[in-house]
């Protein structure tokens, strides 16, 4: 049975396996440094349907598809399916969660969706309920400024602290048994929130709670950066990667070279996406499409996954509300 140590770290005892991942994802995500990483590129944003929000669906529907042949599995060998992303009571998983019909987990953790997800399965696997489920997240950029700014046809001016949302989907079938990469260590979040505003700038809202959740983890293993080949935050951009290099110093677990974001890897600079990408398809892409490639060759032996997220709605900020942001680790491993 899964070990808690402390008040957030879970170690599993049978650690769960990612048996399979993959990734699909829009034109200007295939136009960046990790397109051949990447199982799907799409030619445009609304891949023949009527609405971007229906291009979501069939995102997510393609990632789920994929996963489960790559696993050389039948849907009636998937357990459950758990799924999360940014739409409102999150209407992308719930659709494709409709043509799927498996058991059904929705969640919502905004960016940090994909970190709750892996984290959820490899519960429920340790604990004797599933032995393959099905995790999957999805973000479009075109519906997510729709709903939390504006409308990319309104041509609002971005800000040099916005973040791109990253247009794809990503999916992963995660089992009781297999050759690894391996989920051996979990350390759930605890919510952060110093009471800032800007939609544009959500990276610093988001910051604070990696740290936390860092911090957390490596007190509660009684490990330090260096014990990682790499330690991957999921949404901060450029301004909350500097931010939370600051924040860890203070912490006495500063980072070294080890340390880099999601956003920051799967845009090109020349790409003008300002701070970098966010979204739940930024660490979906990067993680499930890029980064499980170096785990599976070895390259990467122990990889500190930290997907992040900004838990507002445009009701919280019509309120006036600030942004609470959460972080949930992820420790991910080659070998046992």
């Amino acid at each position: 049975m899964a070990k808690k140590i402390g008040k957030q770290t879970i170690i599993m005892e049978k650690p769960p396996v990612l048996l399979s991942s993959a990734t699909v994802a829009g034109p200007k995500e295939g136009m960046g440094p990790l397109a051949g990483d990447f199982d799907l590129i799409y030619e445009d944003l609304t891949i023949d349907e009527k609405s971007f929000e229906k291009a979501e669906v069939k995102m997510l529907l393609d990632a789920f598809q994929l996963a489960v042949k790559k696993a050389s599995l039948s849907l009636q060998d998937i357990d459950f399916l758990i799924a999360g992303d940014l739409l409102n009571q999150i209407i992308a998983s719930g659709f494709a969660a409709r043509e799927m019909a498996l058991p059904f987990w929705g969640l919502y953790g905004a960016c940090s969706s994909l970190g709750e997800s892996l984290s959820l399965a490899s519960l429920i696997i340790e604990g004797g309920s599933g032995k393959n489920i099905l995790i999957g997240t999805s973000s479009h950029n075109c519906t997510a400024e729709r709903q939390f700014r504006y409308p990319t046809e309104y041509g609002a001016q971005r800000a040099a602290t916005a973040q791109w949302t990253v247009t794809g989907a990503g999916a992963a079938v995660v089992a009781k048994e297999g050759d690894g990469p391996y989920i051996t260590t979990l350390t759930v979040g605890i919510i952060k929130d110093f009471g800032l505003k800007d939609l544009n700038d959500l990276g610093s809202a988001m910051a604070p709670a990696a740290a936390s959740t860092i911090e957390a983890h490596f007190k509660e293993t009684g490990r330090k950066p260096s014990d990682y080949d790499l330690i991957v935050t999921g949404d901060l951009g450029q301004v909350g990667k500097m931010m939370l290099l600051e924040l860890m110093q203070e912490t006495g677990y500063a980072f070294g070279d080890n340390y880099t974001d999601c956003g920051l890897l799967i845009y090109y600079p020349h790409q003008k996406v300002d701070a970098g990408g966010s979204g739940c398809a930024c660490s979906s892409l990067v993680t499930l499409g890029h980064l499980l490639k170096k785990v599976r060759s070895h390259e990467i032996k122990r990889l500190l996954l930290v997907p992040t997220g900004a838990l507002h709605s445009p009701t919280s900020y019509q309120q006036q509300e600030s942004i609470p942001g959460i972080a949930h680790a992820v420790l991910i491993e080659s070998k046992l």
